[in-house]
């Protein structure tokens, strides 16, 4: 089957007694109006040829279907919609048997569900991820599938999301086969045993559920659970209620009940945000201004300079891409440390079963370390993560300047500093690249890549091309300070900071803040990083907050007293020892009042609003310069970097398009609304940026700059 082609989304061919469908609509079988209309005419095709007496549907691609075409969600002619293909193949007076040779999600698995018999492999997994889109099933799947598997199994992949292995869904599959080698075979064999045999032509729809009290228990338990799990989000719960009407309605009702819930959902500012966020992590990847034919660079063997526990993560996400690297410190008992604590993260996942203990010694295989540079001469990459100082990176870079071979990228794992001045201190500035990994750097998704001045186009793209490698969601930013991600949270953490000066608590702040979406407030953020960081960047700025003299000195003060946060039991808040649960502290309150007295700053009853006005509206005027500079290539590619790195919530789809939903007119008035009603500090914190200005003039969004 596979070997077949045609230019036609979808082909029909008929041998023997079979009609074989084929869905060959590339990249991934995206059930667009095109292909949804080829179905219908195939089986209608079917149905009218005596000779046919069973419909095979398969997939000429890898994959059987991606699911829905999610660009059509905004609107157009879309008839016939895909619970209408879906019925005439269910209707279908022959037996339609679905070949699942690959994966199956959304659309894709309701498609093989509404057919009378399906085949597949056991190595193969389908799903259902409507959620991730603020969505849920919405042609039969929370109908069907709970009429094919038990109700947990429905409620499990339908309110997660996640792909599930076929030999979890039985039930599911007629016949499950061991090798996808076996598949084609196998498959027509079954086909036409259903011939000879005469097999029915089985209805999922003529299945008929009942709830009895332990499937009644079960759906009220799920409710309370995904109500405290999915907090923020509107699908989950909604999920959950068409998964039980397949159980209180007849099979035409619950499906009017899922297509009913489904535009609720629909109509959600979640579901807007989730599939913005959908379209703008595919969108990061294209880069513009590149020419498609610029080569990448081959990267067979990477090297990373600082073996601790960003350098260690760092090696971590090569080593697990099957990438040999090596790992350099100068001291040998730094380096021993180091993969030492490799190796226990590795068989800290192997104890979970995450990992084999083959997998553990294979990756562990693949990191080497040493204390010689010269040992670097044959690495195609080189990541340097040691300590956050100019004079620090460019000694650093001075000597792989010597020893790396031409053609060699050398890349900083810098977060703040700039690029061009380190480039620009070697000979070979082209090769030089900002790979900004979050930590930790084995688990965190996001990585920042800072192009310079003089980064060649090939480096960039063999660095675009390495995330995908090491399974990161690579984003190309500019060169300023803090680039896109920490210039955006010195706002945020600098406004928490002064709103404690004016009468908040930090406990207050981090509750706004939780509420809002955000997994922990900027007061528990700051302590788990460490007050000590924030510290040395304020450090390196003076001369851009000496106008301020109130900027983060509560903090200051904290770090002076030792209270660096969690690594030492205290910061902004108290932490017993082995726990990580913050705890208010009366003394931290005290020397907010002692400095607000001191800098004559009246304290007063802060409003939840104003902490949450005053926390995202000014970093969202932040990265509005950021776009307008340039910085960032548009205002998605902040999303992205602001859900993977920062956490900002998925349902909220980033902090511009967040702003986008409110309105910037309405972003706008705020912010001149803090600039005039906080003196002299809301004059130069609070004037809106020039793009904001022009956007909300115009009426128009973040999302429509180009």
């Amino acid at each position: 089957m596979s070997n077949e082609s045609s230019v036609n989304p979808v082909t029909y061919i008929q041998d023997q007694q079979l009609a074989i469908v084929g869905l060959n609509s590339a990249p991934v079988n995206a059930l667009s109006k095109v292909v949804r209309i080829g179905v219908i005419d195939s089986i209608n095709k079917a149905l009218a040829e005596d000779s046919v007496k069973a419909i095979v549907l398969h997939s000429h691609l890898a994959l059987f279907s991606a699911g829905a075409d999610i660009s059509e969600f905004s609107g157009g002619d879309l008839s016939p919609m895909l619970p209408e293909v879906l019925d005439v193949i269910e209707q279908s007076t022959k037996p339609v048997i679905a070949i699942v040779g690959g994966n199956a999600f959304g659309g894709g698995l309701e498609l093989a569900l509404s057919c009378h018999y399906r085949v597949t492999h056991a190595a193969n997994k389908v799903g259902l991820p409507e959620v991730h889109l603020g969505i849920l099933p919405g042609a039969g799947g929370t109908q069907r599938l709970p009429r094919l598997t038990d109700a947990k199994t429905a409620l499990d992949m339908i309110v997660t999301g996640a792909p599930t292995s076929v030999s979890k869904l039985s039930g599911v599959f007629d016949l499950i086969v061991d090798s996808v080698d076996d598949l084609q075979s196998a498959a027509f064999d079954f086909a036409k045993q259903v011939i000879e045999q005469n097999m029915p032509v089985k209805k999922v729809c003529d299945i008929e559920l009942s709830l009895n009290s332990e499937i009644e228990t079960l759906f009220e338990q799920y409710a309370h659970g995904v109500a405290a799990k999915t907090r923020g989000f509107f699908a989950p719960s909604h999920c959950v209620k068409a998964v039980n009407a397949a159980f209180t309605h007849p099979f035409k009702d619950g499906l009017a009940r899922e297509a009913e819930l489904f535009m609720e959902c629909m109509k959600t500012p979640q579901a807007r945000a989730q599939q913005h966020f959908f379209f703008a992590e595919r969108a990061a990847s294209h880069v513009r201004g590149i020419a498609k034919d610029v080569k990448p660079r081959s990267i067979q063997k990477a090297a990373v300079i600082g073996a601790g526990t960003m350098g260690g993560g760092i090696a971590m996400n090569f080593a697990n891409a099957g990438i040999p690297v090596v790992m350099l410190e100068l001291k040998q008992e730094a380096l021993d440390k180091g993969l030492a604590l490799i190796r226990r993260n590795y068989e800290n996942s192997a104890k979970k079963g995450k990992l084999t203990s083959e997998q553990v010694e294979q990756r562990m295989s693949l990191l080497s370390g040493t204390t010689s540079y010269e040992d670097l001469g044959d690495a195609d990459l080189v990541i340097e993560a040691v300590f956050e100082k100019m004079s620090v990176k460019k000694e650093v870079f001075g000597m792989l300047d010597k020893v790396c071979k031409p053609g060699a990228i050398l890349a900083s794992n810098t977060s703040t500093l700039d690029l061009n001045e380190i480039a620009s201190s070697i000979s070979r500035p082209q090769d030089v690249i900002g790979l900004h990994f979050f930590s930790p750097a084995n688990v965190m998704k996001l990585l920042e890549i800072v192009r310079g001045e003089l980064t060649s186009d090939d480096v960039i793209k063999t660095a675009m091309k390495l995330a995908k490698t090491i399974r990161k969601v690579g984003v190309l930013v500019g060169v300023c300070f803090g680039f896109v991600g920490n210039r955006m949270i010195e706002p945020y953490g600098r406004e928490a900071n002064r709103l404690m000066l004016e009468g908040a608590t930090p406990e207050q702040v981090d509750k706004v803040l939780g509420k809002f979406g955000m997994p922990m407030g900027p007061f528990t953020m700051g302590d788990m990083a460490g007050l000590d960081i924030g510290y040395f960047v304020r450090e390196s700025r003076r001369e851009f907050i000496a106008h301020d003299p109130s900027y983060c000195i509560v903090a200051d003060k904290l770090v002076a007293q030792g209270r660096v946060g969690l690594k030492v039991g205290k910061g902004a808040y108290l932490y017993e020892e082995g726990s990580r649960k913050p705890i208010p502290d009366a003394e931290v309150i005290e020397i907010a009042k002692q400095e607000a007295a001191r800098l004559g700053i009246a304290q007063r009853e802060i409003t939840d609003q104003e902490i949450l006005e005053r926390c995202i509206y000014p970093l969202i005027n932040e990265g509005a310069d950021i776009l307008k500079e340039g910085i960032a290539a548009k205002s998605s590619d902040i999303d992205v970097i602001y859900v993977y790195g920062y956490g900002f919530p998925v349902f909220r789809g980033g902090p511009m398009q967040y702003a986008d939903e409110v309105g910037l007119a309405e972003v706008r008035d705020r912010l001149n609304y803090y600039k005039e009603s906080l003196g002299e500090y809301g004059q130069h914190w609070f004037t809106p940026s020039d793009l904001v200005n022009e956007l909300a003039d115009a009426g128009t969004t973040f999302a429509s700059v180009k």
